[in-house]
């Protein structure tokens, strides 16, 4: 597997497996972030935001054509006691208070909901249980907003478990007390049609630690943009994520982390596996670390594995840095097929051929099957993979 670091702008690697560059253009969006849809143009593919999206497939998501229906999503959500749960109109101040939208389709959801749901962790709240949010397609159009505050010095575990069939448009907020520790994970497991574009955003108290776990499966159009942003110093950021992008399918994920506050970290790592015809991945990795964020210590990498013929990912990490008073920066990017050395080498020693396929690809995606840290969802990814091996050709 071939590894791009350090690459010069415009680079990329041979053939249609993977496109890897280096560029400051991506870290600056075609509008500046706004909560009005007005203030974005009708994207036509060209923009740099989008021009890896198939728009055409979006269900009129990114034009102001879809609208929503009473059978969109189904929200259920189960937490321990001493959480709250409530909702809220646009006008509470906790709403955006994370991250204005930074495209049309995150402008879209914001303007067309009609009550944010907030999920509410005491300060000093330790939780030994994580809050459920199950988000259940029904077949139609929605737009939501989902809100998730931890109080000083609290720590929790969030699962946000996307199923079944839907088009929806939303914003996800998490806000961190100072102290506080977030471990999130937003598992994307949708019917084949569903299509699902959401931008998450982080604000990062004074030495709180943020953890997201990202899984991508299903439907036919996944399009999440996570954005971190620290609100004092000390903050900690770590963004996993795992991908299996299946024929026709096109998964992507584009994250901005903003170092804009002094001594704080960040680190990022997004593994993908891809197999049949026109399946496509792409990954943005961001980072900014600004002229005010001295001690900055980031790095992220995203890794690869095309399994069959037909497949295409599209890999971009970009680093900007506006100051060289930092403590470490870097990033890295690799794709590359499925090594048949290693499959040779497991069947040498008595090991069947669909069994040594599913070591070979549990082992790439091991390291972030153990960040999740929810024992029913892992098995539940485990028998995931597993399945979606037997369809490899």
């Amino acid at each position: 597997m071939a590894e791009a670091q350090n690459i010069p702008a415009g680079s990329t690697t041979t053939g249609n497996i993977a496109v890897a560059a280096e560029s400051t253009v991506a870290t600056r969006m075609s509008a500046p972030p706004s909560y009005d849809v007005q203030d974005f143009a009708v994207p036509h593919g060209r923009e740099e935001e989008w021009r890896f999206t198939p728009l055409e497939r979006l269900r009129g998501l990114h034009d102001g054509t879809a609208t929503a229906t009473g059978t969109g999503v189904k929200i259920d959500v189960q937490a321990p006691a001493g959480v709250t749960v409530e909702s809220v109109g646009r006008e509470d101040a906790r709403v955006g208070k994370a991250g204005k939208p930074v495209d049309r389709v995150a402008a879209q959801a914001y303007s067309a909901f009609e009550q944010a749901s907030v999920v509410s962790v005491p300060k000093e709240t330790v939780l030994d249980e994580p809050i459920r949010i199950a988000v259940h397609g029904e077949g139609g159009v929605a737009y939501g907003h989902q809100i998730v505050e931890l109080g000083a010095f609290a720590e929790a575990v969030v699962v946000i478990d996307h199923t079944g069939d839907a088009v929806l448009a939303a914003n996800v907020d998490y806000l961190l007390g100072d102290g506080a520790k977030l471990t999130v994970v937003s598992v994307q497991d949708w019917d084949d049609k569903a299509v699902h574009v959401a931008q998450h955003n982080a604000l990062i108290g004074r030495d709180a630690s943020f953890k997201s776990v990202v899984v991508t499966f299903g439907g036919d159009v996944v399009r999440l943009h996570p954005r971190v942003n620290y609100a004092s110093t000390g903050g900690e950021a770590e963004l996993f994520g795992l991908y299996f992008t299946d024929a026709g399918q096109h998964q992507e994920h584009r994250l901005l982390v903003d170092h804009a506050t002094p001594h704080c970290k960040s680190n990022v790592v997004y593994k993908g596996a891809l197999q049949g015809n026109e399946a496509h991945a792409v990954w943005i990795g961001d980072v900014l670390i600004e002229a005010a964020a001295e001690g900055t210590d980031t790095y992220e990498l995203n890794r690869n594995l095309v399994l069959t013929d037909g497949a295409r990912v599209d890999s971009v990490p970009n680093l900007e840095i506006e100051t060289g008073e930092i403590v470490g920066a870097g990033h890295a990017s690799a794709t590359g097929r499925f090594d048949d050395e290693q499959l040779f080498y497991l069947m040498a020693r008595g090991i069947p051929a669909d069994e040594a396929r599913r070591l070979v690809v549990g082992g790439f995606f091991a390291e972030l099957v153990q960040q999740i840290g929810v024992p029913d969802i892992e098995e539940r990814l485990l028998a995931k993979i597993a399945t979606e091996l037997e369809a490899t050709v």
